[in-house]
């Protein structure tokens, strides 16, 4: 990649990965005041701006960071699987992302259920509480990739040290470093609590009442 492309494409993906940060910030700012907010207007006009952060802002961002560090690590010497630390930052945003994506129906009657609904029942408080407690946790995946971002931790995937000549010995669990193991750890755990809560239906995308026609 020649370094004016790449110094284009690194601001490009710094500024949608800043600005991923804080649409998730100002969208769990929006949860905050929806669930304490004690004026019926509002909670929904919270609940509206929900919706509207989330897929107008949220959305985008998070795909154009994703592209960015993608093409990025494919035009570095850093490479996409070729160190622990870019592999970790892309699987960490793609489990972000995707938690978005399921999410976003919710989001949608989130808007419909406090526009249409002319009480604030149980069931939209639930719904906020829910996407409060993803923002939440969403916020804390992206603040790991920052930091991953910053700190770049050494260490080689095996795909690594095979490209740079080096002998890897034994298996290749063996050989990643500590806070590779404990992230890999980490990411199964939170995968497996996705896949429990989609299977589940308490929780995933379409699990809420939509308000009565």
């Amino acid at each position: 990649m020649r370094p004016g492309l790449r110094t284009f494409v690194l601001t490009a993906h710094v500024a949608t990965a800043v600005g991923w940060l804080g649409a998730v910030a100002a969208f769990l700012v929006l949860a905050v005041a929806a669930l304490i907010g004690r004026d019926a207007l509002t909670v929904r006009g919270a609940c509206v701006a929900m919706a509207l952060t989330a897929w107008f802002a949220i959305l985008p961002l998070s795909l154009a960071s994703l592209l960015t560090g993608v093409i990025q690590s494919l035009g570095t010497p850093w490479g996409l699987v070729r160190h622990y630390w870019v592999l970790a930052k892309a699987v960490l945003a793609s489990l972000a992302t995707a938690v978005l994506l399921l999410k976003l129906p919710a989001v949608r009657d989130l808007a419909q259920i406090a526009t249409a609904s002319p009480t604030l029942g149980d069931d939209l408080v639930s719904l906020v509480r829910s996407l409060a407690a993803h923002a939440a946790g969403g916020l804390l995946v992206l603040l790991a990739t920052t930091a991953l971002g910053v700190r770049k931790p050494p260490g080689l995937t095996p795909w690594g040290a095979r490209r740079y000549a080096r002998a890897v010995a034994g298996q290749p669990w063996a050989d990643a470093p500590g806070w590779a193991k404990g992230l890999a750890i980490a990411v199964g755990l939170l995968g497996l609590l996705i896949g429990v809560m989609v299977l589940g239906g308490g929780h995933g995308p379409g699990a809420h009442r939509r308000p009565p026609g």
